[in-house]
């Protein structure tokens, strides 16, 4: 398979791969961006807006006490995209830097389960937002958590809606032709009828009521909610504990060589925060991004050194072949 034509310095492509080959201990920040090719909207910035609601307005427990069902129609639009969606090169070639480099970790923003269906060792990846197929149950008392739900629609109400061709009245008159057109609009496959965009605001979705989502099997009383960290509440314990024993496991002189940010602008804390933890402990800073306007001048978190890479654009592209020298073709 060819290699992608690179639009940086190739000396820059060449000590990248020169410093990861010899790299031991790598951690890797990855965001929305490393998703990008393969097709799945992030809902953030100018683009955050789902049926006229802003998204991050939908990802709160307030919003999901307010109206269970609008909050579970976003969730399983995303569930259904992201299902659709396949994984990209980036993030194959991610799941094999993980198998060839044992002391590598992932700290990741995303929820769509596309690094996990790439392979991704799952002892090595950590999700620090959640996952849009686990579920666990909104009750206060009740414990009930599931992973990996991937029933698509997880309950028959949220089905994306379809449609197909509609019956035509007769052009001549004829009774006949138009009971045919009936007959033709009637038997169209499913299969092959159109589904519906529900992220937009002028196509009809029901008003669900709680009976109609889904329903915790344990506690029989509660309603299951997406696993996702919404808004206000607390992120992973035993994801923040893995990382920072990444980060600090061992003496002060347990460096880390590098680290790579994918795919993120790396502005949210706590996670732009491993950024500067990580180059506290000597790490070279790789950043992928679309973006070079994410490269903070002056005392971010990407406020990058002489010794650290910034390669624009399209992490499918870039992380494969960067990393061939340690992973082979993907």
């Amino acid at each position: 398979m060819a290699s992608a034509t690179l639009t940086f310095p190739s000396s820059d492509v060449e000590s990248f791969k020169d410093y990861v080959e010899k790299s031991d201990r790598i951690l890797a920040l990855l965001g929305a961006g490393l998703s990008a090719s393969s097709g799945l909207p992030t809902f953030r910035g100018a683009g955050g807006i789902w049926r006229n609601n802003e998204a991050t307005a939908l990802a709160t427990p307030q919003a999901f006490q307010r109206d269970p069902g609008l909050v579970w129609q976003f969730y399983s639009y995303r569930r259904h995209m992201a299902l659709a969606a396949q994984p990209n090169k980036a993030h194959y070639a991610l799941a094999e830097l993980s198998k060839k480099k044992p002391n590598f970790i992932t700290l990741s923003q995303n929820v769509d389960g596309l690094s996990q269906r790439a392979g991704h060792p799952a002892e090595k990846l950590h999700l620090l937002h959640g996952n849009l197929f686990d579920v666990k149950c909104s009750g206060f008392y009740c414990n009930y958590f599931e992973k990996n739900n991937y029933t698509d629609p997880i309950v028959p109400a949220l089905a994306i809606p379809t449609e197909g061709p509609q019956p035509e009245p007769s052009r001549s008159g004829d009774s006949g032709e138009a009971t045919q057109n009936l007959m033709n609009a009637y038997h169209y496959k499913k299969d092959t009828r159109t589904e519906l965009d529900i992220s937009n605001a002028n196509v009809p979705i029901p008003q669900l009521e709680p009976h109609d989502l889904p329903q915790c099997p344990k506690c029989k009383t509660g309603l299951l909610r997406p696993g996702i960290v919404w808004f206000g509440e607390s992120l992973p314990k035993d994801v923040l504990r893995a990382v920072d024993t990444f980060i600090y496991r061992g003496d002060t002189t347990d460096k880390i060589d590098l680290m790579l940010v994918i795919g993120t602008s790396a502005k949210v804390f706590p996670a732009a925060g491993y950024i500067d933890e990580a180059r506290d402990k000597g790490a070279r800073i790789c950043v992928i991004n679309l973006d070079r306007g994410d490269l903070i001048p002056e005392g971010g978190a990407l406020d990058l050194g002489q010794d650290d890479w910034f390669f624009v654009g399209d992490a499918a592209q870039i992380v494969p072949e960067i990393l061939k020298s340690v992973i082979g073709e993907i």
